[in-house]
């Protein structure tokens, strides 16, 4: 039951049907112990889980700060929490929430999901990166996803508080979940996730010839997702005659999902997008599937090097075949990192932890 007296937080960020992090994120955070002690509100932004023409689009884009000043006024949050990322599109639409948020004097928590770091985002201009500056140094609070990110912050602003809070998962999901052993005559390696290319899919695809080429060992690739690189990535598969090694499944969702990754004996992830710290790296823990990826974001934040995974470097293919191969040779090290990998997400990345570091925070602004 909402009680009227508690503190509000208004959440802004995507539809909360729609497939992203951040509606994930929020949808946690509504989801959990936090709505007991907060009167959770949700204000959704930009165009994911929108079916709108372009005229719409328009009409959004020059009336939602407005509808944003209305939503403050009629509700009266003690919070305003802005789930944005280093890009540009993003940034500038969140300054000026921003700025709507602080001309309503509320209080801003500036939570910031991947993308460029600070210095890189406008190095070439002076008065682009001062705005920047002033967005960050006037929240009552930024929020990072991993440490990686907090020395490039600290050294181009200064901050009222500046925290590294991670992402979580829903651990109850995968508990009831069983997991076979890699089996000795086909090895399941998969990819989940946006298929762009800059996810490093058309270099799993490359090693996936060579290991295909080598003989050693069968292996099959199935590429969950969708995205504007499908078609090429089709085209990539054919022209190399692996059609009846890797399949495209499309997109997963629910127990389809998670038969993925309980079918899924390596995760193969060698991206080198501005991740900040991708939900598939989570589920890829969670379920107990050692993982080949990069040092990219908040990554090497959760993975470390031969324990859940091994990390290979981005646009090399031969490095990704060497790395599958390697996992593949010494199963009993494998068994290993499932088994570590299940363990580091129970004890970092449960929602729990996520919401008793948020309240931790709110709680600090409003005292």
């Amino acid at each position: 039951m909402i009680n009227a007296t508690m503190p509000s937080i208004l959440l802004l960020g995507p539809s909360l049907s729609a497939v992203s992090g951040v509606s994930t994120h929020i949808n946690q955070l509504m989801g959990s112990s936090l709505a007991a002690n907060y009167r959770l509100l949700h204000f959704q932004v930009g165009s994911e889980g929108r079916q709108e023409g372009k005229a719409h689009k328009i009409w959004r884009f020059m009336f939602s700060p407005f509808a944003l000043a209305a939503k403050i006024i009629s509700e009266s949050p003690d919070i305003v929490h802005l789930n944005t990322s280093l890009e540009q599109k993003a940034f500038w639409r969140d300054a000026v929430y921003f700025m709507i948020a602080k001309i309503c004097q509320k209080k801003v928590v500036y939570q910031v999901h991947g993308g460029d770091l600070p210095q890189q985002f406008f190095k070439n201009n002076r008065f682009f990166s001062a705005i920047l500056r002033c967005v960050l140094s006037g929240s009552e609070a930024v929020v990072l996803l991993a440490s990686v990110e907090r020395d490039a912050y600290q050294q181009f602003a200064c901050f009222k508080s500046l925290s590294i809070i991670a992402n979580a998962i829903d651990l109850d999901a995968y508990r009831d979940q069983t997991k076979r052993p890699m089996a000795s005559e086909l090895v399941h390696l998969g990819y989940i996730g946006r298929l762009a290319h800059n996810k490093g899919v058309f270099e799993s695809i490359e090693a996936i010839n060579l290991l295909h080429k080598s003989g050693d060992q069968q292996f099959t690739l199935t590429i969950a997702g969708s995205g504007p690189a499908e078609l090429d990535l089709r085209e990539q598969v054919k022209a190399l005659g692996l059609d009846n090694v890797v399949c495209f499944s499309g997109a997963l969702f629910g127990q389809q999902k998670m038969a993925f990754w309980q079918q899924t004996d390596i995760f193969v992830f060698p991206t080198f997008h501005r991740e900040g710290l991708p939900y598939t790296v989570l589920e890829s823990l969670a379920s107990g599937t050692p993982m080949v990826t990069t040092r990219v974001g908040g990554i090497s934040d959760v993975i470390k090097d031969g324990v859940h995974g091994i990390f290979v470097e981005p646009h090399d293919a031969a490095g990704v075949a060497a790395a599958i191969k390697r996992m593949t040779d010494d199963r009993i090290a494998t068994q290993r990192m499932a088994a570590k990998c299940v363990a580091r997400a129970r004890e970092f990345y449960s929602v729990e932890r996520l919401a008793s570091q948020f309240n931790d925070l709110y709680q600090s602004i409003l005292s």
